[in-house]
């Protein structure tokens, strides 16, 4: 857990407008795409973060030798 987790987002970040943003005016096609479109980057993100454990257990298993 980084230190700056618990500091409020900036305005114009990108993540915080997105939550932000007003589904309203969308139709159902918008909203599954945009659906299918978070779903690829749930999946990018999971794959970045085990790329990251695996790369820092590699990390550890060679300096612990």
């Amino acid at each position: 857990m980084d230190l700056d987790d618990d500091l409020p987002r900036r305005a114009d970040d990108p993540l915080n407008r997105l939550i932000q943003q007003d589904l309203e005016p969308l139709s159902l096609v918008e909203l599954e795409a945009r659906v299918a479109t978070l779903e690829g980057e749930i999946t990018r993100t999971r794959s970045k973060i085990e790329s990251a454990v695996n790369h820092r257990s590699t990390a550890e298993a060679l300096f612990k030798r």
